[in-house]
């Protein structure tokens, strides 16, 4: 059984898993929930997480599970916390070509996986990731791929990325939508830069990403605010998409206008509509 394609967002915001009071409050403010197994609880309260996971159900339709990784002391009892629940797609970190899975629910069917390529063998196996049909889609993180590398930052002192960062930020969305997989933007850990995380969101969306995980609620309606296109471009696109109506190549606001652009337009009205704007 192929999982069904992943379609949610555009802001997914962590949770961790051993704080069962934010459980509802994230969930009331995010698209997606990411209760988070791994990085966000500490090694000694693993146990405390994986029960507060299973006592406090969320939605199942917009709340994902983030596990430990394939090797760790963890992941199995992750996985058997897992399968407790009625949560049907997680989070695999650490994602390289030793991922072979597929890896199954109790009753056998396959869990939807969002691979996150966050180490630099994960980021050369993005394709190959990528084509595995319970892949939904992939990820990418800019802190363990530099410390995968033997690197102490990913960002530049004025906040922007440095090019290895760039470079596997770019590889993750070809691969992904390469195979016709969501991809999903990396955190923005500076709280107190929403410039900076609205710039990187709004890149991310006209990119064609898909979403962007945030690790605060606060950075929610930021990045919400950046996928969502604004009035102009939906009228834009709107008349541009008519002027085009079942003609090829027409002149349009002074530019040649073919078939990439008519794409980028279809784009847009389906990004507003994903987003809660009306496009009509």
């Amino acid at each position: 059984m192929t999982p069904a394609p992943f379609e949610a967002g555009p802001a997914l915001l962590f949770c961790p898993a051993d704080r069962p009071d934010r459980y509802a409050k994230a969930a009331a403010r995010a698209d997606v929930v990411v209760i988070d197994l791994e990085d966000g609880v500490g090694a000694d309260d693993k146990d405390t997480a994986r029960r507060s996971l299973r006592a406090n159900p969320l939605d199942p339709r917009r709340t994902v599970v983030r596990v430990n990784a394939p090797g760790t002391p963890h992941h199995g009892a992750d996985l058997d916390a897992l399968a407790d629940t009625a949560y049907t797609t997680l989070v695999l970190p650490k994602a390289d070509g030793r991922f072979v899975g597929p890896l199954l629910r109790h009753d056998g069917v396959p869990y939807a996986v969002v691979a996150l390529c966050e180490t630099a063998a994960g980021v050369l196996a993005a394709s190959a990731l990528a084509a595995r049909p319970d892949v939904v889609a992939l990820a990418w993180g800019a802190e363990d791929l530099v410390a995968s590398l033997g690197g102490t930052s990913s960002r530049h002192p004025d906040g922007t990325y440095r090019d290895v960062a760039r470079h596997a930020r770019t590889a993750v969305l070809l691969a992904a939508r390469a195979a016709g997989k969501a991809a999903i933007d990396a955190v923005h850990l500076d709280l107190h830069d929403d410039a900076g995380l609205r710039a990187e969101a709004t890149d991310a969306a006209a990119s064609g990403f898909a979403a962007t995980l945030c690790v605060h609620p606060d950075q929610v309606p930021v990045v919400r605010a950046a996928y969502a296109p604004s009035r102009t471009e939906v009228d834009r696109a709107r008349a541009l998409l008519a002027a085009a109506s079942g003609a090829g190549a027409v002149r349009h606001g002074g530019r040649m206008v073919d078939a990439p652009l008519l794409a980028h337009a279809r784009t847009v009205l389906a990004r507003a509509d994903r987003c809660g704007e009306d496009p009509t």
